[in-house]
């Protein structure tokens, strides 16, 4: 059995998708209030902040991935992610369970160096260094051979579905909405961010592959970086079919309001990222699995495109039934 640990959130929901599909039916999806969705699915409510339910989760499982996410409040990611990492590799530890663990880049540099697995930490901000913390605990672990381990490194998201992340919100979502897109601080820093689906199938592969455990790996991106005016203005407005117009959004303006916005004030550590080039490679992965095919960004937002396009004209047509 592979269990999800954080079974609801976009990443879990299309892990559980890629693994029931390529790999195995025989899953357990774990999170606070989850719900199956295949036939063959088994369900377990759990918090992974509480020890004895972290360890039935796990019980049982050949392989354990690690999804779970918080909303991005750093005094919370400081209380509970350490907490939820310890109960983790000790259920792992106590059950013979692999842990894949699918973890992001704030622990990184924010400085225009491309970004690779060897990339050194050096986190700046709450949120960064729980990021950082929450990996040594794991490193360190595979380095005592408490258990066996990998982690699964993924850049900023965009991709279908409940996708949360910077670039979804102020571009694609506003697009959808008929408002105007925002670039952060610049539109001509180049820019690495990952679809969500090949996040989830990159990580189901690596849990699969006994030989890729004990390391990191960077998750399967596009490896032609862009700025976020080929984003809007080439790749959207084909996309969507029209002009779309974009506005740079300065630092004052988060600075302005996040004297009103916990969430725009939470997001502020991140900010300097967009200031340049922001690109994250993943030679390591192409070469060891050169058969898995990553979606092109052209493709990526096509996808986004045809789905709001979708949904606008379900809408239109539940309008009009309703009108008669």
């Amino acid at each position: 059995m592979q269990t999800i640990l954080g079974a609801s959130g976009q990443i879990g929901t299309e892990l559980a998708r890629a693994l029931h599909d390529d790999f195995t039916t025989d899953l357990r999806l774990v999170s606070r209030h989850p719900k199956p969705l295949h036939e063959t699915d088994s369900t377990l409510a759990a918090d992974l902040r509480d020890a004895e339910q972290t360890d039935r989760a796990v019980a049982g499982s050949e392989i354990a991935y690690f999804t779970a996410g918080l909303p991005p409040d750093g005094k919370v990611w400081a209380e509970q992610l350490p907490v939820m990492m310890r109960h983790v590799i000790d259920a792992c530890a106590a059950h013979g369970t692999k842990l894949v663990f699918f973890d992001n880049t704030y622990m990184y540099p924010k400085t225009s160096t491309p970004q690779t697995e060897e990339t050194p930490f050096r986190p700046v901000g709450r949120k960064a260094v729980v990021r950082a913390r929450i990996a040594d605990m794991l490193l360190e672990a595979i380095d005592e051979e408490r258990v066996e381990g990998v982690i699964c490194r993924a850049p900023e998201f965009y991709g279908p579905g409940r996708t949360q992340s910077f670039t979804t919100s102020l571009v694609f979502d506003r697009i959808a909405e008929g408002t105007t897109p925002r670039a952060p601080l610049t539109d001509d820093t180049l820019r690495t961010l990952i679809w969500t689906p090949d996040a989830s199938r990159g990580m189901a592969l690596i849990g699969n592959t006994p030989s890729a455990f004990g390391r990191t790996w960077h998750l399967p991106v596009d490896p032609a970086p862009l700025t976020y005016r080929t984003l809007i203005a080439d790749l959207s407005a084909k996309a969507w079919g029209r002009d779309i117009d974009y506005a740079v959004m300065p630092a004052w303006q988060f600075r302005l309001a996040g004297l009103v916005s916990k969430p725009v004030r939470e997001i502020w550590e991140l900010l300097p990222r967009y200031a340049v080039n922001n690109i994250f490679l993943s030679d390591a992965f192409r070469s060891a699995f050169p058969d898995f095919r990553t979606t092109t960004y052209a493709e990526g937002v096509q996808i986004l495109a045809e789905a709001t396009t979708s949904a606008s004209a379900r809408s239109s047509s539940a309008t009009e039934r309703t009108s008669r």
